[in-house]
């Protein structure tokens, strides 16, 4: 039997080459454009607002005639310099009461952050062009396009679509998202 070669990690990831505003070109010659989306707080709306964003999410989805892959990522918070300062805090405190209630808020905390509930979430569109060999400028300009179309809808919903900024942040996108297992478990 022959051995399988095993591929670096550049060979396995399918990005050629990261562009400007979070577009990336694809190994098989596609391009994708990540998106950040802000969310309404949706729990907080009262029922004829819900029903009236439900309706403008409804018409989003039969706006978007291409593809789209909604990906969100939780991010466990490092609590440890807030306890921290809450520590420092109740050292300089005379009262027996303060102390009680601090020591509660610190278990309360620790209690929270050990169940995976102390998370922030990031909210992003992805969007791609099918592989058709065109040039790249087309390509980027259909991406910028369905952006837009994006970015008018949700707005309709009360969300903010927004462009991302730098080759930077696209790359730490990447990263959160393929190393997402791991930063949430520890």
């Amino acid at each position: 039997m022959q051995k399988e070669k095993e591929l670096s990690l550049q060979e396995w990831l399918p990005f050629e080459c990261i562009l400007d505003a979070g577009i990336v070109l694809l190994k098989n010659s596609e391009y994708i454009k990540i998106i950040e989306v802000i969310p309404i707080n949706y729990s907080l709306k009262s029922e004829l607002e819900k029903e009236g964003i439900l309706n403008s999410y409804k018409t989003f989805l039969k706006t978007c005639n291409f593809d789209i892959q909604i990906l969100i990522q939780s991010n466990k918070e490092d609590l440890s310099k807030h306890i921290l300062k809450i520590k420092e805090t109740v050292k300089r405190e005379n009262s027996l009461n303060i102390l009680k209630i601090s020591h509660k808020y610190i278990e309360f905390i620790n209690r929270l952050n050990n169940e995976k509930k102390s998370a922030s979430k990031n909210f992003y569109i992805i969007i791609k062009t099918k592989n058709e060999c065109k040039p790249e400028k087309l390509s980027i300009s259909e991406l910028n396009e369905n952006f837009f179309k994006i970015k008018e809808c949700l707005s309709r919903c009360g969300n903010i679509a927004m462009e991302i900024e730098s080759k930077e942040e696209t790359k730490n996108i990447l990263f959160t998202f393929f190393n997402a297992r791991k930063n949430f478990l520890t």
